[in-house]
């Protein structure tokens, strides 16, 4: 499926902030973005259960696809916050977002790694679907390249949170 070539070139502004250790704050933050994504997947269930029943529609299909955009993106959400507190030189170059990714599973001298090496294939699917998402038009998802997605996001969900809320405790 072509996709233009385009993409965010920095760290968006809103995630550089000064601060050099985990502190509570920096935790509440991450803990109110889970909190959010708690709410996000729960939302998602009525939708994704009419796909195990059903393959989409058009609507359908494109309702999904936001839904994995939307959850991805607050996955990364976490990853800025605790990189840009515990590594603030952080990713800058033209793919940011993929090294921000790599670099969650990777322990640095500042943190443990944020990540268990099992969540790195369902997280990468996930942000080059995002990058679809972003870059094409609805008609052209294909059920087949989402329906994985869609069934595991759960699964997928709670592995991540267990592992986020690991790292807050022991860092």
């Amino acid at each position: 499926m072509p996709v233009l070539d385009t993409e965010l070139k920095t760290v968006p502004e809103a995630y550089r902030e000064d601060v050099c250790k985990l502190d509570s704050a920096s935790a509440k933050k991450i803990l109110y973005v889970v909190e959010q994504i708690d709410k996000h997947v729960s939302a998602s269930s009525p939708l994704f259960d009419l796909c195990k029943i059903k393959e989409p529609n058009y609507i359908e299909k494109c309702g999904a696809a936001m839904i994995l955009h939307s959850f991805y993106n607050g996955i990364e959400n976490i990853i800025l916050l605790i990189t840009l507190n515990k590594d603030p030189a952080g990713s800058s170059g033209e793919i940011w977002y993929r090294e921000l990714l790599d670099a969650a599973f990777v322990k640095t001298e500042n943190r443990a790694a944020i990540f268990r090496q099992e969540l790195k294939e369902p997280l990468n699917i996930l942000l080059k679907f995002r990058h679809v998402v972003r870059h094409s038009y609805g008609f052209q998802l294909r059920w087949e390249d989402m329906k994985e997605m869609v069934f595991c996001m759960v699964a997928v969900w709670e592995n991540v949170k267990e592992d986020v809320n690991a790292f807050i405790e022991n860092n």
